[in-house]
């Protein structure tokens, strides 16, 4: 059976009198330095003894004298009240941002801005610590039910789960090709033009194939793929290897991007997407996390935005 002591031993208050007691070495000494009446301090020592069911000292020839349950007490409560200070400490420092962990759970693709985001929160906050996980969609969508981290990263939210959500920077999907690919020489295409090539998908669960057959149902068309792949680093280096075209984020070619691509002037794309913070209603939100969320809003989506925005008016992917 566990010991139950910890119920009945006292209030924090009870702990820092008894170690007043024992460091002053009398009742009448610690309550004038505790600022208290002597019945009070000899009232808690009293509850103190009677909760451990033990003398926590005696007095021999007027002086007090600690029995060794009272010293053990007295050492139990130095560890307790050290780690109380040591927390008092750590909650400071975590208020002023001098610590703590931010944890981040983001889709694969959102991989190649998402560190250009961090990049000069961290520097603001150098102290932190950050937890950045990586997975596709479905991943991503386990992490949120398991609800460890404090935001993820979607281009499209699950809507089955009770999240709040922000959108915060466009994600573009574009159509890319090698540099001497024949269509690459057109300077208009349709959507049509690209059904017979040979098509290189992302994965089953990548929001990024999930936002491609949306489109094309829309437009009743269907494409020709040849490969699926799990890695948008893995398609552009197929892409330039001639193995197919593809469509991707912007956002890959925009931080990751790779000479021999370019992207094709389809009529109908870009397509309209766009990238989300999530975050469960049911999570308390920490201070940094806070913090993090107001800098996104109010500095971050914007420097992304600008930065995606150069690159879409380039022909070279």
């Amino acid at each position: 059976m566990k010991s139950r002591l910890h119920a009945h031993v006292g209030t924090l208050r009870q702990l820092e009198i008894l170690l007043a007691v024992h460091d002053q070495g009398s009742i009448n000494r610690a309550a004038k330095a505790l600022y208290l009446t002597q019945p009070t301090v000899s009232m808690q020592m009293k509850k103190l003894s009677e909760a451990i069911g033990m003398p926590l000292y005696n007095i021999s020839h007027r002086q007090l004298v600690f029995t060794d349950e009272g010293l053990e007490l007295v050492k139990t409560a130095v560890e307790v009240l050290d780690s109380f200070d040591r927390l008092d400490r750590s909650l400071n420092s975590m208020r002023e941002l001098q610590s703590g962990t931010l944890r981040l759970a983001v889709v694969n693709t959102s991989q190649y801005f998402i560190p250009h985001l961090l990049g000069p929160f961290c520097e603001r906050y150098p102290g932190i610590d950050i937890q950045l996980k990586v997975g596709n969609r479905q991943q991503t969508v386990e992490r949120l039910k398991q609800g460890v981290e404090d935001f993820f990263v979607f281009s499209h939210p699950p809507q089955d789960m009770d999240t709040e959500t922000i959108e915060f920077v466009d994600n573009p999907l574009v159509a890319i090709a090698p540099e001497d690919h024949p269509l690459a020489k057109r300077k208009r295409l349709k959507i049509t033009d690209l059904l017979d090539e040979p098509f290189l998908m992302r994965e089953q669960g990548s929001g990024t194939r999930h936002a491609i057959e949306e489109f094309m149902r829309r437009h009743k068309v269907q494409l020709n793929i040849k490969m699926t792949i799990d890695s948008n680093e893995a398609i552009k280096h197929s892409v330039m290897s001639k193995l197919g075209i593809s469509i991707l984020s912007a956002h890959t070619l925009t931080y990751g991007g790779q000479s021999g691509l370019v992207k094709l002037p389809v009529k109908e794309l870009p397509i309209d997407s766009h990238w989300f913070f999530v975050w469960a209603k049911s999570k308390r939100r920490t201070v940094i996390a806070s913090e993090f969320l107001s800098y996104v809003e109010e500095e971050g989506k914007d420097v992304l935005q600008a930065e995606l925005a150069k690159h879409l008016n380039s022909p070279k992917a």
